[in-house]
């Protein structure tokens, strides 16, 4: 499935012939599909490890990041992250950077493998809590490290104005849109954020969630890893039943001009989400579409 125009074609035939050149000892190992989302696609690489590669030039990037920045984050966080164990180099069998990371066994977050969404909020929170409190070892917001989630809304207003006008275009749509940019546009009224600026995983949406034994056990996928304001951190919380939502709410201590923005960036990455993905992606339109239900479902509760 193609998602973008500039996508790099990546398979099981592609990933053997990497193999083969670059790490031969793994070479003749069972590879299996193991999900892509919208910016890598991913095969499990035996039973231990796990080939990730970046769909698009512009998502390479993030594999020397996350090959920098992991194995230094891991000690800080009370959960299973990747770790990578080989970066794979560019080839004429594919052009870009790509990474080989230890398996990590689990179920993505939802209804089937979690069995207590409070306790779930919970855990959640202490993950994001101990990931905003870990040191920067000298890093900054900026380079790879930048992302526009880390930052103010009014500098995304201009876009997602724009994404809200094609989401009025798509027909059978079933969506308050009026609501939602009216959501949007009052939080663009609050304060900027300020203060401290910390470590970002960037989208801690339930597929980037693993789950065992019913517990929230590892965090998957940092390629949207930066410094930043945490706001925007926030926002997949949409995504989780509501008593997961309190339960974060309540660990984290939020106050309500954070939770306010926090659903504003949510809106945000929904909208843009169905605009973008609306004829290419349609399991991705549906998480957006969800999300976007839930927010309005929610939308008095604050």
């Amino acid at each position: 499935m193609t998602l973008h125009k500039d996508e790099i074609h990546a398979d099981e035939v592609v990933v053997r012939s990497l193999l083969r050149r670059q790490r031969p000892e793994w070479a003749d190992l069972t590879i299996s599909p193991a999900g892509a989302g919208t910016d890598n696609t991913m095969y499990r690489l035996g039973d231990q490890l796990l080939v990730r590669l970046p769909r698009t030039p512009g998502n390479a990037p993030a594999v020397r990041k996350e090959q920098t920045w992991l194995p230094r984050l891991a000690p800080h966080l009370p959960c299973r992250i990747p770790e990578p164990v080989h970066e794979g180099a560019p080839s004429s069998a594919f052009p870009l950077a790509w990474s080989v990371y230890r398996w990590i066994d689990g179920a993505e977050a939802g209804p089937d493998s979690v069995t207590d969404w409070a306790t779930f909020g919970t855990d959640l929170a202490l993950i994001v809590q101990s990931l905003h409190s870990a040191p920067l070892m000298g890093a900054t917001g900026q380079g790879e490290l930048s992302w526009y989630r880390g930052g103010g809304l009014r500098a995304c207003d201009r876009w997602i104005s724009l994404c809200f006008d094609n989401c009025l275009t798509i027909e059978g749509i079933d969506l308050d849109i009026p609501h939602l940019r009216q959501l949007w546009r009052s939080a663009l009224a609050l304060p900027e954020p300020s203060g401290r600026q910390v470590w970002l995983h960037g989208d801690l949406k339930p597929s980037n969630l693993l789950v065992r034994q019913g517990k929230l056990h590892g965090v998957i996928d940092f390629g949207c890893l930066s410094v930043g304001f945490p706001d925007a951190e926030h926002a997949p919380l949409w995504d989780l039943p509501p008593r997961a939502r309190q339960a974060y709410w309540n660990a984290m201590s939020l106050d309500d001009v954070v939770w306010l923005r926090a659903r504003a960036w949510a809106i945000a990455v929904g909208v843009s989400g169905v605009s973008y993905y609306w004829g290419t992606y349609p399991l991705f339109v549906n998480e957006c579409l969800s999300r976007l239900h839930a927010i309005l479902e929610a939308a008095d509760e604050r």
